[in-house]
């Protein structure tokens, strides 16, 4: 785990340095936690120690590393072993056998809790994200719903526009009307005047006729009808 750490930190500290001397835009990726813990030998030491001396020291090149840097620094007086280390060596013994020996509760413990903690994470996880499901529902029906809106104003414009032309029509088919009234009214006054003009003619001509005809003009008139009379009465 160290080595992973100290292989990313060799990675993100660069990228860091030089973004803020503003050379680059290198993004490196967003770290997470493992699910498993990486595989250790003796309890803490990573297993990365030991394969990375594998290749070239075999399989007892990490534990003689170790033991030679120990050596060494207790030999040339670097750690002093005073009354301090052993009291420490005793309690590191203590918490060990503690450790192994009350491993089962420590490990379910801190397993529920981590559990518990996931969980509530989790859970924050699901409600932001029904909550973000959530408002693109509402946006998106607030989209359906102002496209509808649109739909409704064209709508409504066609009834307005179909209104006036339905006024429009209206009104041309009253123009219509009265102006056929006004003309029917001066074909009847036309007609009437020469109606009255013929009645005046006629009625004219006749007393002017009849002022024309004097008695002895009526007389031998009907005298000469009833000849005719009496000259068809045999052939009919």
């Amino acid at each position: 785990m160290l080595s992973r750490l100290a292989f990313r930190n060799a990675k993100i500290l660069p990228a860091m340095a030089q973004r803020a001397q503003g050379t680059t835009t290198t993004t490196f990726d967003r770290p997470t936690r493992l699910v498993d813990t990486s595989p250790t030998r003796l309890g803490i030491i990573p297993e990365e120690w030991f394969t990375f001396f594998y290749p070239k020291t075999g399989v007892t090149g990490g534990y003689m590393f170790g033991l030679g840097v120990g050596t060494y620094l207790i030999s040339k007086e670097i750690y002093i072993m005073e009354h301090e280390y052993y009291a420490g060596l005793s309690l590191f013994i203590v918490l060990c056998g503690g450790y192994y020996k009350f491993y089962n509760q420590i490990h379910g413990a801190i397993e529920k809790r981590q559990n518990a903690q996931e969980q509530q994470f989790k859970s924050i996880t699901e409600n932001d994200l029904k909550t973000m499901t959530d408002s693109i529902k509402d946006a998106e029906k607030q989209k359906w719903i102002t496209g509808v809106q649109s739909m409704i104003m064209e709508a409504k414009k066609e009834n307005v526009a179909m209104q006036l032309e339905a006024a429009y029509r209206e009104r041309v088919a009253q123009v219509y009307s009265e102006v056929k009234k006004r003309l029917d009214y001066q074909l009847q006054l036309a007609t009437v005047e020469r109606k009255i003009a013929q009645k005046h003619m006629v009625q004219w001509i006749i007393n002017n006729v009849m002022k024309a005809v004097t008695p002895d003009l009526e007389k031998s008139t009907l005298q000469q009808c009833i000849t005719d009379l009496q000259a068809l009465a045999p052939k009919a």
